[in-house]
């Protein structure tokens, strides 16, 4: 899976206590892209998505799609 959602992207800043500041940082992308992809105002070319999942990824998470685990959605959990 490569793209992940606006709510994906919120939770797993949430569970590593990012801002979005610190998520653009860490995918040397600008702060606004990451504000505008979580408020669902523009989707982020397909090359940003993916340095923003790596960071993420990167600081220990895993994303789901939906049905990968339990039905209900696509997620975001730590890695074990």
């Amino acid at each position: 899976m490569t793209d992940i959602t606006p709510a994906q992207c919120r939770a797993a800043r949430s569970m590593l206590n990012w801002s979005q500041a610190d998520l653009a940082k860490a995918a040397s992308v600008a702060t606004k892209t990451i504000s505008d992809f979580e408020k669902g105002a523009k989707n982020p070319r397909p090359a940003i998505m993916v340095v923003i999942k790596q960071a993420f990824e990167a600081a220990g998470l895993i994303f789901l799609a939906d049905g990968e685990t339990l039905p209900g959605g696509p997620g975001v959990r730590l890695k074990k």
